[in-house]
């Protein structure tokens, strides 16, 4: 009889296999942090769900505006940035080099108090939603400029000369060549970095922004119920995040199956 938990190498498991698989890795995940509960004698309560559940889903959407307003201002400063790293001018060329290793090569919760007690202050950004926003899509500006660049350093540069030589202009190379395949490249990995903007987004609970992470530490401060908050918070971030990432699975799929074609 042939193991249900074994596969050969590039045979795509059956649904049921998959099904039984994951519940027992989750079985086993869940017994194991049970298990850890019970030896430091720690008994969960999440009654707190129902007495706060407005404050929880109002940090909840603020959680999900901010991911989505910060995806799209990385993406206005990620695009010209990732075509600014190949400029022939050179001025040009080293700013954004050093932005993307400056922005990649600090941690974020720096750049959070840097951003806001600093640069904000001089500047007048008082507005902390506002604040946020802009320090988290700056730092994820840097990572999308670097998966354009290589989205663009993948694309076959004789495609843009055959679209030339059959008579394309080059913007209409670009709209019909490049920018479909360059698209295609990206989708699975900017889906990915959304998933990384919700999580980041809990660091800005730091500068009193009133998401989902600081809706709970207020809950916990009032409830004294750190654990149950708290894991209560890890549960709903892995609730946002699970479908982002079958989104991105789902377009590396099509992805494979396009360059197998």
């Amino acid at each position: 009889m042939r193991n249900p938990f074994v596969v050969c190498p590039g045979e795509r498991p059956h649904p049921v296999q998959a099904v039984v698989s994951y519940l027992v890795v989750c079985a086993l995940i869940v017994g194991f942090f049970w298990v850890s509960l019970v030896q430091v004698g720690v008994a969960l309560d999440f009654s707190f769900i129902g007495q706060y559940q407005v404050r929880i889903l109002d940090g909840l959407l603020l959680t999900l505006q901010i991911a989505a307003g910060s995806l799209v201002v990385s993406l206005v400063i990620g695009l010209p940035v990732a075509v600014g790293q190949g400029s022939r001018v050179l001025p040009v060329r080293y700013l954004c080099d050093v932005y993307v290793k400056l922005m990649r090569g600090t941690p974020l919760l720096a750049q959070i108090y840097l951003f806001f007690y600093i640069v904000g202050t001089a500047w007048g950004v008082e507005n902390r939603l506002v604040a946020g926003i802009i320090i988290l899509s700056i730092f994820s500006g840097a990572y999308i400029a670097e998966i354009v660049r290589g989205s663009l350093n993948s694309l076959d540069a004789g495609q843009l000369e055959a679209a030339r030589a059959v008579g394309f202009t080059r913007q209409q190379a670009l709209r019909y060549v490049v920018v479909p395949q360059l698209v295609s490249r990206t989708l699975p990995a900017l889906t990915g970095q959304l998933a990384s903007m919700v999580k980041d987004s809990s660091l800005l609970s730091v500068i009193a922004v009133i998401e989902l992470t600081q809706t709970m530490q207020e809950i916990s401060a009032a409830t004294f119920n750190l654990f149950g908050t708290y894991l209560f918070l890890a549960g709903a971030y892995f609730c946002l995040t699970l479908p982002i990432m079958f989104v991105s699975r789902y377009f590396e799929r099509r992805l494979d199956y396009a360059h197998a074609a």
